[in-house]
């Protein structure tokens, strides 16, 4: 077998990679009969000589390959036919972006398996850059606030040096005295709390965090689904029947729309489920936030202000709830400022690629070379031979209309 390494081509680039070079020597050592074959890039964060020092092969063309690894999506004119591409695809939550994508895989009879959406035997995710993605997001987040308040900006995070140096940054800021809702409470908001605790910020509970009258020091809050969610009869929350049944379900985030500066999005959103708040909403008088970091980064999902991603080099801009258009960022006190980066990892790239290539290591691997026993990557195929797998039929009118 021949396993591929594929060079990122989404715009703007993305410089992270699926495995390290010793992840690949580690592979080769592991798997006698194995082949790991890089494809040379300029953009990577481990460029082509790293690979060849540890005795991989780069090249050009991966048409020998059997099985090619990448991290965000392929152009759709690139994709090879009848491969096995591993990727973050982003097409389940049917992005208009990536419909291309998607027909184009089925058209060349590809079996797309998606790192998204691969889950355990229990049903939790294996893999993802979310702890990542939450660390830099919330850190963008804080340095917008700053901002909006007039102070320095942070040092941006693809210009620390690594993680520690990111944290280190957070502890020696100043900041202001702000309230933050955070959402979620997977690995994505993981990775924001262990940044806002290096900035020091006290976390409180819903309760405390509503009733709270202004102390003049930054705190936060972290809603758990149950929290900004309830059943539309009054029903008490049932988390998996809300999983299962999000349409039945309506926004009560309504409440912290008054009390909160920033709000950090880092929780997963079905299309099903309520949006957080409206546009009608953020027209209100009562509605305080400042600025919204939105880490998951759903286009005109669940949230109206995020209607276009951002970048490293130009991560923050404004929406005008008046109009509901963009304008320039930090513009004026009545817009809010979003900052909407969708491959917020790279800024760190190295230590979320080290990160992300041992949980292939462990999870991913073995089960494409010893074989898939559990039904793990079965379970995560989107598409083979030319066709929607059973569970991803729903997608089947959308990538045709």
């Amino acid at each position: 077998m021949k396993i591929g390494i594929l060079r990122e081509t989404k715009i703007p680039p993305d410089n992270r990679v699926p495995l390290t070079p010793e992840q690949c020597r580690q592979i080769e050592a592991d798997y006698p009969g194995i082949k790991i074959i890089v494809q040379s890039s300029k953009n990577r964060c481990f460029n082509d000589k790293a690979y060849t020092k540890k005795g991989i092969a780069v090249k050009e063309d991966l048409g020998e390959c059997d099985i090619l690894l990448g991290v965000k999506e392929v152009k759709p004119q690139l994709l090879m036919p009848d491969k096995t591409y591993l990727i973050f695809s982003h097409t389940i939550k049917k992005q208009s972006y990536n419909k291309t994508l998607l027909k184009t895989i089925l058209e060349r009879q590809i079996r797309l398996i998606d790192y998204e959406i691969m889950t355990d035997k229990n049903g939790m995710r294996i893999i993802g850059f979310g702890r990542w993605a939450g660390l830099v997001g919330a850190y963008l987040g804080i340095s917008g606030l700053c901002i909006r308040h007039h102070l320095p900006p942070l040092l941006p995070p693809q210009k620390c040096r690594g993680l520690e140096d990111m944290m280190k940054q957070a502890s020696e800021c100043q900041l202001p005295p702000a309230k933050i809702a955070l959402t979620g409470d997977g690995r994505v908001a993981k990775g924001s709390e262990e940044i806002l605790a290096s900035f020091g910020i006290q976390k409180i509970n819903p309760g405390e965090y509503t009733d709270m009258v202004y102390t003049g020091k930054p705190v936060y809050v972290q809603l758990g689904p149950d929290q900004y969610n309830r059943h539309k009869s009054g029903k008490p929350f049932d988390l998996q029947y809300f999983f299962n049944h999000p349409d039945q379900y309506e926004s009560d985030f309504g409440r912290f729309i008054n009390k909160t500066d920033l709000l950090i999005m880092a929780a997963y959103w079905d299309p099903m489920a309520p949006v957080l708040f409206t546009s009608a909403q953020m027209k209100n008088s009562g509605f305080s936030i400042d600025v919204i970091a939105d880490i998951t980064c759903d286009l005109n999902g669940s949230v109206p202000s995020t209607i276009r991603t951002s970048t490293f080099k130009d991560p923050f801009y404004d929406y005008n709830p008046e109009t509901g258009k963009e304008e320039t960022a930090f513009s004026d006190d009545n817009h809010i400022t979003v900052m909407a980066i969708d491959n917020l990892p790279c800024g760190l790239p190295f230590e979320a690629s080290v990160d992300f290539g041992n949980t292939l290591l462990k999870y991913v691997i073995p089960l494409l070379i010893r074989g898939d026993q559990d039904g793990i990557l079965e379970k995560a195929t989107i598409a083979k031979n030319g066709k929607l797998t059973e569970k991803y039929l729903n997608l089947e009118k959308w990538v045709n209309e």
